[in-house]
């Protein structure tokens, strides 16, 4: 089972989301019950459909739900704050709108206001605490150098990655987390190009976020067998080999959703569970001899791995040291 990722959270955001997801259970559950009541109170028009009221009463409700969950570590189910504040950004938005269009009274608007504003700045901040704590460096979890990092024996293999590349020329992928979508892409490409990169002498090293169990895992489903596996929950080699944490733009970039998008529907490959850190970055290395000959760090998270550009390389070795010969 992988490692519950968290992190130091302010006390008080534990109690404001409890409070939401009650909040949100009891308001979707009056909606559900008495559908006509806010209509009548407020002076609307009475819907003529009611089961769609309690419809939505109904998705609130779960959203309650939703942020006990969270209320329960919010450092590690921000994902279920964020979708919460979009929903609280975009509902005020339809409600101007049919404010505008005269189709509701402003009375109406207490809806928004117990919905959706006052929760604007505690879920803010909550994300604020999320991300500035993510963006810290937790150098105690570090290794002291990109030296000690390569002299750390791989369980895999039982050695290291600076011994095993002064036996040939190794790759060495950082692939994020299990439920990243383009991590998911990257090893389905390594599974297709496995023979390819044996030719060229490379031997892979796969460093990803998730605990053994788990790589273990997605080894057997890949048939990755003559790939390393390298467990790193605390993120030391990503730190080691300098890999930055992203912004929110790397992330959440509409040229990501498009290149998710295109990795969903092109390959099935889709979202699972986060496991890890989703703002830390990849990138790939090429070892030879001890010492890293040639690097791609990710820019944004949606980066494809540059596979001709590690093969290229690892041929034109392969050639220079038997003209050597």
């Amino acid at each position: 089972m992988a490692r519950s990722i968290s992190v130091p959270m302010p006390r008080w955001s534990f109690a404001v989301l409890a409070i939401a997801g009650i909040y949100n259970i009891v308001w979707g559950g009056l909606m559900v019950l008495f559908p006509n009541a806010v209509f009548q109170l407020t002076g609307a028009v009475l819907p003529n459909y009611p089961e769609l009221w309690q419809c939505i009463g109904m998705i609130v409700g779960v959203y309650g739900l939703g942020y006990i969950i969270a209320a329960t570590d919010p450092g590690r189910h921000w994902p279920i704050v964020l979708v919460g504040l979009l929903g609280k950004i975009f509902g005020p938005m339809g409600f101007a709108l049919a404010l505008v269009q005269q189709r509701f009274p402003l009375l109406f608007g207490l809806n928004i206001v117990t919905n959706d504003l006052i929760w604007w700045l505690p879920f803010f901040l909550i994300l604020k605490s999320v991300y500035t704590a993510w963006r810290a460096d937790f150098t105690q979890n570090s290794f002291p150098s990109l030296t000690a990092a390569l002299e750390e024996p791989v369980p895999a293999i039982k050695t290291s990655l600076e011994a095993l590349s002064r036996t040939g020329p190794v790759l060495i992928l950082f692939l994020r987390h299990s439920g990243c979508t383009f991590c998911m892409e990257s090893l389905a490409q390594l599974q297709l190009r496995q023979t390819e990169l044996a030719v060229a002498g490379l031997r892979v090293a796969v460093v990803m976020m998730s605990e053994p169990e788990t790589m273990e895992a997605l080894w057997q489903r890949y048939g990755l067998q003559d790939s390393i596996p390298i467990s790193d929950p605390e993120r030391r080699f990503y730190k080691a080999f300098g890999l930055t944490r992203a912004n929110f733009q790397q992330v959440f970039g509409w040229p990501v959703w498009v290149r998710g998008f295109q990795a969903w529907t092109q390959g099935g490959h889709g979202i699972g569970p986060l496991d890890g850190d989703g703002f830390q970055l990849g990138g790939a290395f090429l070892l030879e001899a001890g010492q890293v000959v040639l690097s791609q760090a990710q820019t944004s998270a949606a980066d494809p791995i540059d596979w001709e550009r590690f093969l290229t390389a690892s041929n034109k070795s392969k050639q220079g040291k038997a003209g050597a010969a």
